[in-house]
């Protein structure tokens, strides 16, 4: 038996039906709380708990003395839990071994399937594996989730950026882990070549020896910054 849901998340779900209803896209504004308030008849707070909700989903940003926004996960599929467990080399390496698993036999698609928008937006992402890892910091396109957008698949692509992002300090650890930025950019290069000419056994084979030289990192690596084993 199923339980009915609670007020709060039927109006999280009435908002974000109006989100999608009204073509409203990540960063545009949403109406004040009192504003929703009186649009569906209930009181502010149940506004507020029902944003909170949809807050914790990216669906929703709430700004501090600026007002409610349209957040990134407006349109995911796949959401990634907010609340992480303590990083662990045992949960480094599990992140590792997932993508060694899932990501060639994604490149070896994107290599099929990129389209000229997609191809541009992965040369553009190439460049971050230059730039050294920060804790709390994302880039705005990472190469693998851009390298799943290539298959022209959402849902693959929705599905690496939530595994990403649910793991995202383990992500960073990973990166700390494969410390050589020129080496991990060189690969990603020689990634981005095989989908660009659309040789999609070798994408598939390039993705497999770079998620591969990663995780051998991780196994050899003394650096876990907060890491619990």
């Amino acid at each position: 038996m199923t339980s009915s849901p609670s007020l709060s998340e039927r109006l999280a779900q009435d908002i974000a039906d109006m989100i999608h209803r009204d073509h409203l896209r990540p960063g545009d504004s949403l109406q004040p709380a009192r504003a929703l308030a009186a649009h569906f008849d209930v009181t502010t707070p149940t506004i507020r708990e029902a944003l909170r909700r949809l807050e914790a989903a990216s669906i929703v940003e709430l700004r501090h003395g600026s007002g409610t926004y349209v957040g990134k996960g407006v349109d995911r599929a796949v959401m990634a839990n907010p609340h992480q467990a303590p990083i662990t080399r045992e949960a480094v390496l599990e992140l590792a071994e997932a993508r060694l698993t899932l990501e060639p036999r994604i490149a070896a698609a994107a290599a099929t399937n990129r389209t000229p928008d997609a191809l541009e937006r992965l040369e553009l992402a190439t460049c971050n594996a230059l730039t050294d890892p920060r804790h709390g910091v994302r880039p705005a396109l990472h190469f693998h989730v851009e390298l799943a957008g290539c298959t022209g698949n959402s849902l693959i692509q929705q599905t690496i950026d939530a595994l990403l992002e649910v793991r995202s300090s383990e992500q960073v650890e990973i990166r700390f882990a494969y410390g050589d930025r020129e080496r991990d950019h060189a690969e990603h290069l020689e990634i981005l070549a095989a989908v660009r000419e659309q040789r999609s056994e070798d994408a598939e084979a390039l993705t497999r020896v770079h998620l591969a030289h990663i995780r051998d990192a991780i196994l050899t690596s003394d650096h876990w910054a907060g890491s619990g084993s």
